[in-house]
């Protein structure tokens, strides 16, 4: 950290406060830090390129509109990237983006193909006996159904007989209506796969902490940013999230955490659970007939998240690099090709075994060196500022921190053994963030000084210090316009320097909010598609973590509903501070609610109101109303764009 004398930061302050920050453009460090990347990394190897061009059968060349005509993707979005990196982007960020942004349908080996580049994860297609066997339908329908027309049109049509999710995060499932249907599915002409706990976690992730996690998805994802070299360049994981409603159908079946092999439409599928890596609930499976493994999101070229920036339950390094260990050994010597959910695939049963054990030992480096610096007394910080990376991540760019980077991720082991406290003692109930940000300033002698010191900083290229600085400034004075002028340059030079794809969005998306306050739409999994395939005790909880206490003005009682079409029934016990719901009935319910439950998602969806249900007899009500009401008037709509950057 650089030091200022105070003679140097009064002559500073003189000379800084006449001066915009700079918008847009690199700073003279920023440059060089770019630089620096360039020349330390083989950024000229080709096989990468080759490898993510190998195959390819078709392209689409029109952007995917949505059924309301708005649009899904824009296909010629990254073609900026056929160019040089420029000075406002971290050369290996950029050639990975390049990379992810080769788009069209390919064939991995015959009877597998692959689209990529329509999304920020890749949908592939087995062709059965009788049809295709879809695995991770994209995150939107229009981006699923247009890379399934481009197959077929290309292939020959086939139907779709089976679908894969391989994991229950939202872009390996959310796009299944593109693909198939609800009365398919109910027909039996399609059956949906998936790994144990499938639904469970899905409620999870997408319902019980929904809206916090789509505004922090925004920054992670940096949905408000526009795309260009001064903006989103990818994601590291892909190029980016498509644009559309989210859907979800149930799965047909949940396989055992043992592992199973299955015959489906003719093709064997060995299956081997990998759930508590990267997602709680997800499996990988080999493919005899072709050599190939598909590792799911075990396994990516890049580094991933052992915690997400958006937020998660805290992954076990240890148990991915023991699951990859396992893919390694039972099928590495079987396997000819590897492909994925997301990237392109690797060929060669050398090469196959060779990632697999980079991949291994990226999580392994990562959790061990976590814990044995951690056991010298380091902290939290002093961990992520030490770890460095091992010696294969310089030559192997799929260890890379593109999505999860080595100094977050080592946060993250630290968090899942010990805990949030980095074991310093003042920082174990700490003032809240406004509340210590007045108090710093006041103690730099207020807003002017303060302001002085964080151009200072920002002049010397000292941009994490700056950021420190000028953030607690705009806590403590969210409309100083000074302060946030050069606090958004300053999340910009970082944006621009970050190699991991996340880091750039989250920074730059942190820019945009301080120039123009969030307005952009929210980012949620919770649709009423994906309401509808909650199984309806977990839709109740999800009503429990909207239950405010404050709101809660009429007396306790006990609720019951019952829903028609599935012959369920939940009571709640509605106390003063819980809202607490059990399956079943309950002895002197003071309002009993019977309604069909596809009608009461869309009353949560806010497509219908209750009141009017009921005038139509679709509804109907016994006992005391005002119960009911009760209930509802005490549950928050909570603000989807809540503000990050400000208090």
């Amino acid at each position: 950290m650089k030091r200022y004398s105070a003679l140097a930061l009064v002559a500073l302050s003189a000379m800084l406060v006449a001066n915009a920050p700079p918008v847009g453009t690199a700073t003279p460090q920023t440059a060089a830090a770019n630089a620096a990347v360039a020349e330390r990394l083989p950024l000229a190897d080709q096989a990468d390129f080759e490898d993510a061009s190998r195959g390819m059968l078709a392209q689409l060349d029109r952007d995917i509109l949505n059924e309301d005509g708005t649009v899904a993707w824009s296909i010629d979005a990254f073609d900026f990237l056929d160019a040089e990196a420029p000075e406002t982007a971290n050369p290996s960020l950029w050639r990975q983006s390049q990379l992810t942004a080769i788009h069209g349908l390919f064939e991995v080996v015959p009877g597998i193909y692959q689209l990529r580049g329509y999304d920020i994860s890749v949908m592939t297609l087995i062709a059965g006996k009788s049809g295709w066997i879809v695995v991770d339908p994209l995150l939107t329908p229009a981006t699923a159904k247009a890379g399934l027309d481009l197959a077929d049109r290309t292939l020959g049509k086939r139907p779709v007989v089976a679908v894969i999710y391989t994991h229950s995060h939202g872009d390996h499932f959310g796009g299944v209506l593109g693909v198939t249907s609800r009365d398919d599915l109910a027909s039996g002409k399609v059956k949906i796969y998936a790994p144990h706990g499938f639904m469970a976690e899905t409620v999870g992730e997408s319902v019980l902490a929904g809206t916090a996690m789509g505004r922090r998805a925004q920054y992670q994802f940096g949905s408000k940013v526009p795309t260009g070299a001064k903006g989103v360049i990818g994601v590291g994981l892909g190029p980016k999230l498509s644009v559309g409603p989210i859907g979800l159908l149930p799965p047909t079946r949940e396989l055992s955490t043992e592992g199973e092999t299955l015959e489906i439409d003719g093709i064997a599928f060995e299956f081997l659970d990998t759930g508590q890596t990267e997602a709680p609930s997800e499996f990988v499976f080999y493919l005899p007939q072709f050599r190939a493994l598909h590792t799911a999101e075990v396994v990516t070229r890049n580094f991933h998240n052992v915690l997400t920036p958006r937020g998660a339950l805290v992954r076990d390094s240890l148990q991915w690099s023991r699951k990859i260990d396992t893919m390694l050994t039972r099928f590495g010597e079987r396997s000819d090709v590897m492909l994925a959910s997301h990237h392109w695939p690797s060929w060669g049963a050398d090469e196959v075994r060779q990632k697999l054990r980079n991949q291994r030992d990226t999580y392994r480096y990562t959790h061990d060196q976590t814990l044995r610096l951690a056991n010298w007394g380091h902290t939290m910080d002093e961990i992520a500022e030490m770890i460095g990376e091992p010696d294969f991540a310089a030559s192997d760019f799929g260890t890379r921190g593109y999505y999860g980077t080595f100094e977050h991720n080592s946060k993250a082991v630290y968090q899942r053994y010990f805990g949030w406290w980095n074991a310093v003692p003042a920082d174990y109930d700490p003032l809240p963030k406004d509340e210590e940000a007045k108090r710093w300033i006041a103690a730099l002698g207020g807003a002017e000084k303060a302001l002085a010191q964080g151009q200072a900083a920002f002049e010397a290229g000292d941009y994490r210090w700056a950021a420190t600085l000028l953030q607690h400034l705009v806590f403590a004075e969210p409309d100083n316009p000074d302060a946030r002028a050069w606090l958004a340059s300053t999340y910009e030079q970082l944006g621009f320097q970050a190699e991991g794809g996340t880091w750039r969005n989250l920074y730059l998306s942190a820019t945009e909010d301080l120039r123009s306050p969030p307005d952009s739409s929210a980012l949620t999994t919770a649709t009423s598609e994906v309401i509808a395939a909650i199984p309806t005790l977990d839709l109740f909880n999800s009503l429990g973590t909207r239950f405010n206490p404050a709101k809660m003005q009429g007396g306790e009682a006990v609720l019951q509903f019952h829903f028609t079409d599935t012959g369920e029934a939940v009571t709640v016990d509605l106390r003063k501070s819980v809202l607490f719901p059990r399956a079943g009935t309950a002895e002197g319910a003071a309002v009993t609610l019977t309604i069909a439950r596809a009608d009461f998602n869309r009353v949560l969806a806010q497509q219908v109101d209750l009141p009017a249900l009921v005038q139509s007899g679709a509804a109907k009500l016994d006992g005391n109303p005002l119960a009911l009401l009760t209930m509802f008037s005490a549950l928050d709509q909570p603000d989807p764009l809540f503000e990050i950057v400000e208090p």
